[in-house]
Protein backbone atom coordinates (compact mmCIF):
# COMPACT_ATOMS: atom_id res chain seq x y z
CA UNK A 1 0.00 0.00 0.00
CA UNK A 2 1.44 2.75 -0.95
CA UNK A 3 1.50 6.17 1.49
CA UNK A 4 0.39 9.75 0.46
CA UNK A 5 1.13 13.05 2.55
CA UNK A 6 1.32 16.43 2.24
CA UNK A 7 3.85 18.50 3.31
CA UNK A 8 3.91 21.94 4.40
CA UNK A 9 7.66 23.83 4.65
CA UNK A 10 8.73 26.87 5.70
CA UNK A 11 11.68 28.00 3.85
CA UNK A 12 13.87 30.92 4.56
CA UNK A 13 12.54 34.49 3.23
CA UNK A 14 13.05 34.33 -1.00
CA UNK A 15 13.95 31.23 -0.72
CA UNK A 16 10.74 29.45 -1.62
CA UNK A 17 11.52 28.97 -5.40
CA UNK A 18 14.90 27.26 -5.23
CA UNK A 19 13.62 24.67 -2.57
CA UNK A 20 10.69 23.68 -4.94
CA UNK A 21 13.05 23.29 -7.62
CA UNK A 22 15.11 20.66 -4.98
CA UNK A 23 11.97 18.66 -3.72
CA UNK A 24 10.93 18.21 -8.05
CA UNK A 25 13.75 16.32 -8.17
CA UNK A 26 13.90 14.05 -5.57
CA UNK A 27 12.60 10.68 -5.48
CA UNK A 28 9.05 10.67 -3.80
CA UNK A 29 8.12 13.69 -4.04
CA UNK A 30 4.82 13.68 -6.72
CA UNK A 31 4.44 17.81 -6.74
CA UNK A 32 5.82 20.78 -4.98
CA UNK A 33 4.49 24.35 -5.35
CA UNK A 34 4.97 27.39 -3.49
CA UNK A 35 2.09 28.50 -1.60
CA UNK A 36 1.01 31.69 -0.25
CA UNK A 37 -0.15 31.87 3.51
CA UNK A 38 1.63 29.79 6.65
CA UNK A 39 3.73 28.19 4.89
CA UNK A 40 5.73 28.56 1.53
CA UNK A 41 6.09 25.16 0.02
CA UNK A 42 3.55 22.25 -0.48
CA UNK A 43 4.35 18.93 -1.34
CA UNK A 44 2.77 15.78 -1.96
CA UNK A 45 4.96 12.86 -1.42
CA UNK A 46 4.24 9.04 -1.45
CA UNK A 47 6.37 6.00 -0.15
CA UNK A 48 5.67 2.58 0.18
CA UNK A 49 5.77 2.35 4.07
CA UNK A 50 5.81 4.23 7.12
CA UNK A 51 9.70 3.95 7.34
CA UNK A 52 10.17 4.93 4.11
CA UNK A 53 7.96 8.19 4.21
CA UNK A 54 10.00 8.97 7.45
CA UNK A 55 13.13 8.33 5.46
CA UNK A 56 11.91 10.83 3.11
CA UNK A 57 10.94 13.70 5.05
CA UNK A 58 13.64 13.56 7.76
CA UNK A 59 16.63 12.69 5.02
CA UNK A 60 16.20 14.13 2.34
CA UNK A 61 12.93 16.85 2.58
CA UNK A 62 14.28 18.43 5.32
CA UNK A 63 17.67 18.51 4.50
CA UNK A 64 16.83 20.78 1.56
CA UNK A 65 19.27 23.95 2.36
CA UNK A 66 17.17 26.99 3.08
CA UNK A 67 14.34 24.45 4.49
CA UNK A 68 13.32 25.94 8.03
CA UNK A 69 10.38 23.31 8.95
CA UNK A 70 7.88 21.39 7.90
CA UNK A 71 4.82 20.05 9.01
CA UNK A 72 3.03 16.85 7.55
CA UNK A 73 -0.23 15.95 7.10
CA UNK A 74 -0.96 12.05 6.19
CA UNK A 75 -3.70 10.91 4.05
CA UNK A 76 -6.33 8.85 5.29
Amino acid sequence: MILKAYVFLVTKPGTSLEVVEQLRMTKGVVSADPIYGRFDVVAIVEAESPEALTDLIYNKVEKIPNVVRTETSLVI
